[in-house]
């Protein structure tokens, strides 16, 4: 399976902490979306690292097609 799950259609918006790193789930599978719990496994898909450089509120990708991941670029209006 190197397909990602389409997980929601449409962002999660998430207030990230400075200096913390996330991990962006990329295969859709995780129960604690839009963060990697470990569902991945076997598929080929690995989770992406996102390191908060400020804190601010980002929008992560959901549908798993953007082209600017770990954030949503919109890519869920063309699924």
């Amino acid at each position: 399976m190197n397909q990602p799950l389409i997980a929601q259609h449409g962002p999660y918006a998430v207030d990230v902490e400075a200096g913390r790193d996330y991990f962006w789930c990329r295969c859709g599978h995780s129960a604690s979306q839009p963060f990697c719990d470990g569902s991945h496994k076997g598929s080929g898909l690995t989770p992406q690292r996102y390191h908060a450089e400020r804190a601010e509120r980002v929008f992560f990708c959901g549908c798993k097609h953007t082209a600017t991941p770990p954030c949503c670029d919109g890519s869920h209006n063309r699924l």
